[in-house]
């Protein structure tokens, strides 16, 4: 099943980063997040795999950035409107 894309997922980015910067780690981040915004992936990465991508969002303790999905491959996104998920990672 392909996911669809969310294009009010650019109004909600900061309250999803105050939610994920609200929770005690990055895995109950992510938690918070996929029951905050069921239906979207939300996938937890290592910012060091990040480190030459843009992110979405920057809070105190987490970094968001979009994810796009073609059904099968993921991959990082400035847009959007292409979001279907988000990539989580702790704050280095």
């Amino acid at each position: 099943m392909e996911a669809t894309a969310s294009p009010a997922l650019k109004d909600q980015i900061q309250d999803a980063l105050a939610l994920a910067d609200a929770a005690a780690s990055v895995r109950a981040a992510a938690t918070a997040l996929r029951e905050r915004y069921a239906g979207m992936r939300i996938v937890v990465v290592d910012a060091f795999d990040m480190r030459a991508e843009t992110p979405a969002a920057v809070g105190e303790k987490v970094m968001l950035w979009y994810g796009a999905s073609d059904g099968h491959c993921w991959q990082v996104t400035a847009d959007p409107a292409q979001a279907v998920g988000l990539f989580i990672a702790a704050k280095e």
